[in-house]
């Protein structure tokens, strides 16, 4: 397993910056809790929870491939595992992106919520139908994958934080001042 030597940095580097995403991510939710709410159960489940999945993913691949697993055979059958998972899961949000009405989506929210996971857990499921003939490649797909799913974490969790910073919280402090400006209007 010489060609896994290799990548110990390159795992503690991506492993280590999804953990902080995931825990960050948690600070921002929970200090957004705290605020006038504007009802999009929905659209959490649609944008806010792949980000964490995306996130978690990076974390589990970064851990399983620093592991000291003897043959390449175990790793490559869990990312491939992790990489149909994915699949399934990116049709799952799929599906609750034209399901919620609170956001309509654009292109970026496509791209980044189904084009590039799908893209990258496609990558991880075919990766280790190469890793018997062709390790290298494999191992630079599940980098590849890996370091995609940890930079759209890092996107969606800035827009998603941008979205609640500048639009709902803006509507919710609006709508505020309007309430405020109407009931010392009604005095």
């Amino acid at each position: 397993m010489s060609e896994l030597a290799g990548w110990g940095s390159f795992y503690s580097i991506v492993g280590s910056a999804a953990g902080a995403l995931i825990g960050l991510q948690f600070v921002v939710m929970t200090l957004l809790a705290t605020s006038p709410r504007i009802p999009a159960r929905e659209a959490g489940a649609a944008f806010g929870s792949p980000t964490i999945v995306h996130c978690g993913a990076a974390l589990l691949l970064s851990a399983l491939l620093l592991a000291a697993f003897p043959t390449i055979t175990i790793p490559a059958g869990l990312w491939g595992l992790a990489g149909f998972g994915g699949v399934a899961y990116t049709v799952i949000v799929a599906r609750r992106m034209r399901k919620q009405a609170a956001y309509q989506p654009d292109f970026e929210d496509w791209l980044f919520h189904l084009v590039l996971p799908l893209a990258a857990y496609a990558l991880l499921a075919l990766s280790p139908f190469a890793a018997l003939s062709h390790i290298r490649a494999a191992l630079f797909g599940v980098g590849a994958a890996t370091l995609l799913l940890l930079f759209i974490g890092i996107h969606n969790a800035w827009d998603a934080v941008a979205y609640h910073v500048f639009v709902n919280l803006r509507k919710t402090n609006t709508k505020g001042d309007r309430d405020k400006t109407s009931e010392k209007e009604s005095r």
